[in-house]
């Protein structure tokens, strides 16, 4: 079994203002990545530096198990260097196995934000660059306005946004513009979401 749309969401440059970019207060941020219900994985960035250049560590580990039998059905672990310096991503580096499949790149900026989706600065470009093999797509994005999202810490205020086309994602970003909640429809039609720990 096959959950190709976990890889393209487990993976985006333009020229922003280094203003722009805002880090997260703490250093990093960390999800429960959720499907039918379960706890499948995690999924993290850390952050190291400060808004002029900093680098972006991000890290996934999933795996889907079958009931009663818990054998592994899918699995997928990501893990990316993005290098940042005056608003612009310097360089992209990332290792991937998609259930046995390997995947490495090596890439500087393309002309599009990387699809890692951790800042809401994705949300005002026409592109992004999949972290996984470094192809460029077209996104369209539509603004669903301002929601409270269950995050594990109770609910927060957060502004909702829908990518579709090159990427098909519903995400919501906090006050800060940092993410706070991602999700998306799996090749076999279950929802998975990223949960803010």
């Amino acid at each position: 079994m096959r959950f190709l749309g976990l890889a393209v969401a487990f993976t985006g440059v333009l020229a922003l203002p280094a203003s722009a970019l805002t880090l997260p207060s703490n250093g990093q941020l960390s999800f429960d990545v959720v499907r039918k219900g379960k706890d499948i994985g995690d999924h993290s960035y850390k952050f190291s530096g400060h808004e002029a250049a900093f680098t972006v560590r991000v890290s996934t580990d999933v795996e889907v198990k079958v009931p009663l039998i818990r054998t592994t059905a899918y699995s997928f672990r990501h893990s990316s260097v993005e290098t940042w310096k005056d608003g612009k991503l310097q360089n992209l580096k990332s290792k991937t196995d998609d259930d046995g499949e390997p995947h490495a790149l090596s890439t500087t900026s393309k002309g599009a934000l990387p699809a890692s989706l951790w800042n809401d600065d994705i949300v005002r470009v026409g592109k992004l660059m999949n972290t996984i093999d470094g192809k460029v797509v077209n996104i369209r994005v539509a603004d669903l306005g301002k929601e409270r999202v269950q995050v594990k810490g109770g609910q927060i205020a957060a502004h909702h946004y829908r990518l579709s086309g090159g990427v098909e994602r519903d995400l919501w970003y906090d006050e800060n513009g940092n993410l706070a909640r991602v999700a998306f429809k799996a090749d076999d039609g279950s929802i998975v979401t990223y949960i803010r720990k």
